[in-house]
């Protein structure tokens, strides 16, 4: 099995508009996508991401969120296993949400890095 990032992007202005129950209801529907990946033996972890961050680049640091200037941003992540890319994405598009348009699912396989602690302070040679 493979692992990947489903990085969960959405429409962040109309999640802001959300009212406690609509709020509700959208995590007891993901809750329910969830424990089928859970049971299929896919999903590893993941949360959601609150709306408020700040964006920090070389040069300065923004406190109006990590998603600045655009509409859609990045919601929630999930870790997952899966044969490959293509089940990956078939698992991806299980999702509800997914399929009314209100959500997407950016699928990355991730590339296994050990640790690098494990490498040493020792220079790489042959390389």
């Amino acid at each position: 099995m493979e692992k990947f990032l489903f990085i969960i992007r959405e429409d962040l202005s109309k999640l802001k508009q959300w009212n406690e129950e609509e709020r509700y209801h959208a995590i007891r529907e993901m809750d329910k996508w969830v424990k089928t990946l859970i049971e299929t033996g896919n999903y590893v972890s993941g949360d959601a991401l609150r709306i408020s961050g700040s964006y920090v680049n070389k040069g300065q640091v923004l406190s109006d969120g990590p998603f600045i200037e655009a509409k859609e941003g990045i919601s929630g992540i999930m870790f997952m296993e899966a044969t490959d890319l293509p089940n990956a994405v078939s698992l991806a598009q299980t999702c509800r949400f997914v399929h009314t348009g209100e959500m997407a699912i950016e699928v990355r396989p991730l590339m296994g890095v050990k640790d690098i602690r494990e490498f040493g302070d020792e220079g790489r040679t042959g390389h």
